[in-house]
């Protein structure tokens, strides 16, 4: 089993780009899909945190508590969690509510030089033998050695670990990977990171947060999120398997939470799209999909397992012809095992 824990945002940072508009269904369909992806804890609520509903930053369709009891009804295998910003949330009125409707799990943010602020909000919820994790945002606005003096601040609170937050998108690899060693250097806590994919770089700076050595890595499902979005979560999956680095993570599962389930939260286009995730892991020309999905739906095969057999047969242009050939083989092998043909064979 994998040592890295992977948070997942979508119904948090993702209901920034709806407005805060996420309904009941919304919420009770996607915990249900990702309840088994392997995910170590799924992060609800208003995209600033409990008690940020408010006309100064957006009114979220759902309170707080209806919120978490939604997502609670529907996790039994995933740890139920949630944020906290001090000055929009409070220990009475926001974080014993959310602890009495099943909360699991806190991570408490401030602004990366503003690690004083959680102080009572952290200890306070490690008390409760919760888990809670310090957030700094906004990290590139400091130095370094700033980012670990108040990183350590939030380990003598008691965080469980610390993550750091790339909220405007503007990490470059190098800033990254000097920051998370530094950190895990440093630290005795566990060090994650949140990306944003304002200059396209959301799934290769999580990617070096990784190699750099942090253990925790907060994304959505589609990129689902702020702004430009987040660090995609399935298609860093994809990466981290391409490098056969294990995760534990259920790749189909997250794929069909994205095509099923967030696709159809805004009619705002988001991330990669799943058949083209599974594409440039196989390395299959990217116009196939066409075909793959017609044979599909012909011979009642998944076409994520004709992208898989094409990537093992190192099709090329040209070959188109193939696509067929491989479906009705994977339909008759389905016939007589009763199973799809999975992902995993091909790693």
């Amino acid at each position: 089993m994998s040592d890295l824990l992977f948070f997942d945002s979508t119904l948090r940072d993702g209901s920034h780009a709806i407005k805060h508009t996420l309904t009941p269904e919304n919420i009770r369909d996607y915990c249900r899909m990702v309840d088994e992806a392997g995910l170590h804890t799924v992060i609800v609520g208003h995209g600033n945190g409990l008690g940020a509903s408010s006309l100064q930053v957006g009114l979220s369709l759902l309170d707080d508590r209806e919120m978490l009891r939604i997502a609670r009804e529907n996790l039994q295998h995933t740890r139920l969690g949630t944020l906290l910003i001090p000055g929009f949330g409070t220990i009475h009125d926001d974080i014993i509510p959310a602890i009495e409707e099943g909360a699991d799990l806190f991570c408490v943010a401030a602004h990366c030089t503003e690690a004083d602020v959680t102080r009572q909000h952290i200890e306070f919820i490690s008390r409760k033998d919760k888990e809670v994790y310090g957030i700094l945002m906004m990290y590139h606005m400091a130095p370094r050695e700033r980012i670990l003096e108040e990183a350590r601040k939030m380990q003598s609170y008691g965080a469980k670990g610390v993550i750091i937050m790339d909220s405007a998108g503007a990490s470059t690899p190098e800033l990254v990977q000097e920051t998370i060693s530094t950190l895990t250097d440093e630290l005795d806590v566990a060090i994650g990171f949140h990306s944003h994919n304002n200059i396209g770089l959301g799934v290769s700076n999580a990617y070096t947060a990784i190699k750099a050595g942090a253990s925790i890595i907060d994304g959505t499902i589609r990129g689902f999120g702020a702004g430009a979005g987040n660090c995609q979560l399935e298609a860093l999956e994809a990466l981290l398997r391409m490098e056969g680095i294990e995760t534990g993570l259920n790749l189909y599962k997250m794929l069909d939470a994205s095509d099923e389930v967030v696709r159809n939260f805004s009619d705002k286009s988001f991330g990669i799209e799943p058949l083209s995730i599974i594409s440039g892991m196989t390395g299959v020309f990217s116009a196939f999909a066409t075909q793959v999905r017609r044979a599909a739906e012909q011979y009642n095969v998944d076409p994520r397992d004709i992208f898989v057999e094409l990537g093992k047969r190192k099709v090329v242009g040209g070959q188109e012809d193939l696509v067929l050939d491989v479906a009705l083989n994977l339909a008759q092998r389905q016939e007589e095992d009763e199973t799809s043909y999975l992902l995993e064979s091909l790693l």
